[in-house]
């Protein structure tokens, strides 16, 4: 489940491993680019962490995160 924590929406995607954890990377790697909105995001090696925010609406939480995060939920 999403949550809002500090104007972004935050998820915590575990793996079981650095391979799999990266290959979804790509894949919402390519979701991204097709609605042209990217997330800010770290992986340390099973573990990615998504954060979605809207630069353009002054880092706020706006319908594009909202679409994104429903793409990446349907990746995994």
């Amino acid at each position: 489940m999403w949550s809002e924590v500090n104007n972004k929406l935050y998820k915590k995607f575990i793996f079981r491993n650095f391979s799999e954890a990266f290959g979804f990377m790509a894949r919402v790697a390519l979701v991204a680019e097709k609605l042209d909105h990217h997330p800010n995001w770290s992986n340390v090696y099973n573990v990615v962490e998504v954060f979605l925010c809207t630069h353009e609406a002054e880092n706020t939480v706006t319908e594009k995160d909202h679409q994104l995060a429903k793409a990446i939920d349907a990746l995994v």
